[in-house]
């Protein structure tokens, strides 16, 4: 008959291993702590987000048709049908222009601040103003271009319109074009320098190309946010009920001036428009967020 020993007791946890079990446990849960408020926060901002979205598609959706985006807007609020036609047309002329003079202007000033001016006294002024014209709001920029243009030229046109959102633009091209430069390696500016290029095409040949994603989809998205301004284009633009062409011209009107004009009526028929409007405008915004992501994409492709 053979003995077997009995098996020999475990040791128990010394201090340094109950030490580390215990903040790997705690480690653990603030882990989970952390992950759940993270995910608590999106779900916060989602909700509104789902809520907006599908109440302008559920009350817009109705409204929308080809004569809504063709035919003109009525000159009652009380009366049925018409269309934003000549709001759809202002938005993307006004829109248009301001991106012709904001997107250049801009783009052009963050190359002379980060490729030429770099801490001079002129740089750091129109850093400083950058800063200051971005938290401006936009109805005080309304203001300055009805005192400075509109009493000037003695009426209100698209074309004040497009001041007042390339004032808006501006500042936003600035500091994301920059912000892009900045990430542009010195050792690809170095190498072209040192291949005998002067300082002009080195920015033009090799830093603009390295940086032109960036830009161009910051551009947009500063195109897309000015799409939406309100309070200026009520000021300046004026109000029309058939398409004007003409930006330097009479008065024009944009989608966010028809939509506050009908959401402030208590007639039915305004605020179907309002909200057809409002359909209309989210999804040209949408469009140019799409435009941006596209080109971005297409020049990251390029770059590799």
């Amino acid at each position: 008959m053979t003995l077997t020993a009995p098996p020999a007791a475990r040791p128990a946890a010394s201090g340094p291993d109950l030490t580390r079990a215990a903040l790997s446990g705690r480690r653990r849960f603030t882990n989970h702590l952390a992950t759940s408020a993270i995910w608590f926060a999106v779900l916060l901002a989602v909700i509104p987000l789902a809520l907006v979205t599908y109440t302008v598609i559920a009350k817009g959706g109705g409204v929308m048709s080809l004569s809504f985006l063709n035919e003109d807007i009525p000159n009652s609020y009380r009366r049925e049908g018409g269309g934003m036609g000549p709001a759809i047309v202002g938005t993307l002329l006004i829109t248009g222009m301001a991106a012709l003079m904001a997107i250049p202007l801009g783009v052009f000033g963050a190359i002379y601040l980060n490729e030429y001016g770099k801490q001079r006294p002129l740089a750091r002024v129109i850093r400083l103003m950058s800063d200051v014209m971005t938290g401006v709001p936009s109805i005080v920029m309304g203001l300055f271009i009805y005192i400075s243009w509109v009493l000037l030229v003695g009426e209100q046109t698209g074309f004040a319109g497009a001041l007042a959102l390339a004032c808006l633009m501006l500042p936003v091209v600035i500091r994301s074009s920059e912000e892009m430069l900045r990430l542009v390696p010195d050792e690809l500016r170095q190498a072209s320098m040192a291949l005998g290029a002067r300082k002009w095409k080195t920015t033009l040949t090799v830093v603009l190309p390295a940086a032109i994603s960036g830009i161009t989809s910051g551009s947009l998205l500063a195109v897309a946010r000015a799409a939406g301004e309100t309070a200026p284009i009520i000021i300046v633009t004026g109000i029309v009920f058939s398409p004007n062409w003409n930006l330097f011209d009479g008065s024009n009107t944009a989608l966010p001036a028809q939509i506050f004009r009908n959401a402030s009526q208590p007639f039915e028929a305004a605020q179907d428009r309002a909200w057809g409007a409002a359909l209309t405008l989210i999804v040209i915004v949408l469009g140019f967020t799409i435009i941006a992501r596209f080109i971005s994409s297409r020049f990251a492709i390029k770059e590799r």
